[in-house]
């Protein structure tokens, strides 16, 4: 089997759904042989690297590393397991947070996820500083990534976080409205955080090359559509009873190809944004952006009065965030990153 790569990719939180699935995308997608899986729990991780071998995928290289289930809250030994996981990496992808549940928002898990973020920045930073790109997909993603970055002492371009699942939910609901292939629905992006507060863009949407607003679409049925796409987290609990796994992970998978100089990836992901036109700095949040070899590359986004307007009410929530990431010492004041990063000004 010919891989893109022969690079090392880890896989952390590789014993969850999210997890388990991006392996065997990798493997399925032929990135690279060399793939690690890492988690804190053992006997799941481990259940995962004995399915993906007896998957027998030809030439896979796979190791798992995690601490013995009586060594789980031995920060030694969860460390030595995290050294060995992590030397060497040049591609890493996180699904390694606690998963969402019924009743959360992303915002709920701000908290916990916010100090695995800051261990896992901590532990690119100590044991593979070389790692060439990292995809966080852990929420709320916009924050815990913001906090990885921090930590991690990565130029900002070398880190992403996931953010096109909610557009491609938005595509899907217009191709459902409209009865058309997904594909033939396109411009259809959302853009600020990967939450409640997120901004769904109407005016760059066609429909079978067609523009939206020329489609009869009232507003009434496109505030629902809005609606659809922005609970569309909740609702796969709702109906599955438990939160999205395949779409994360497929996502996740396609950015890492990007990175890795396959297809570019061109649906919104988060980065580090430095927009002065707009006002906006020192936050992840979603933009028009392309991955490709030499990292992610955005652009400013464009829309009505209102659309940007909504981003503008993104970009303060994921401010408020920030702040209260900060205020639990997790990361520090802004004014100081740069101590922990010098490559943020």
């Amino acid at each position: 089997m010919n891989y893109l790569t022969n690079d090392k990719l880890v896989i952390v939180g590789a014993g969850g759904m999210i997890g388990s699935n991006m392996v065997q995308s990798v493997l399925m997608l032929g990135l690279t042989p060399n793939v690690c899986l890492y988690d804190i729990y053992e006997p799941g991780v481990h259940g995962v690297f004995d399915e993906i071998q007896q998957c027998a995928f030809p030439g896979a290289n796979v190791t798992y590393y995690a601490p013995a289930v009586e060594d789980m809250g031995n920060p030694e030994k969860v460390a030595e397991a995290a050294k060995k996981a992590f030397t060497g990496a040049k591609y890493i992808i996180s699904s390694g947070g606690a998963p969402r549940k019924a009743g959360m928002t992303r915002e709920d898990l701000l908290k916990g996820n916010c100090k695995i973020a800051a261990d896992f920045g901590d532990n690119i930073k100590k044991y593979c500083p070389d790692v060439e790109h990292v995809v966080v997909i852990f929420n709320p993603a916009d924050v815990t990534a913001l906090t990885t970055l921090i930590h991690s002492g990565l130029k900002p371009n070398q880190l992403t976080s996931l953010a096109a699942l909610d557009s491609t939910r938005l595509q899907q609901a217009l191709a459902l409205e409209f009865g058309v292939q997904q594909d033939k629905v396109t411009g259809a992006h959302t853009y600020g955080g990967h939450g409640e507060q997120m901004a769904v863009f109407a005016s760059q949407v066609k429909v079978d090359g067609k523009p939206l607003a020329e489609m009869g679409l009232s507003d009434e049925r496109w505030q629902e559509i809005k609606h659809i796409t922005v609970q569309g987290g909740s609702n796969i609990i709702k109906l599955r009873g438990r939160s999205s796994f395949q779409s994360p992970a497929y996502n996740a998978v396609k950015m890492i190809e990007a990175a890795m100089g396959g297809e570019k990836f061109t649906l919104p992901a988060g980065c580090y944004a430095d927009i002065p036109e707009l006002g906006f700095k020192d936050v992840m949040m979603a933009l028009p952006t392309t991955i490709d070899k030499s990292g992610v590359h955005y652009t400013v986004p464009t829309g009505t009065k209102e659309e940007m307007a909504d981003l503008q009410k993104s970009y303060e929530h994921l401010c408020n965030m920030r702040q209260e990431v900060i205020d639990l010492g997790i990361i520090p004041p802004i004014n100081e990153w740069n101590k922990m990063n010098p490559n943020l000004k």
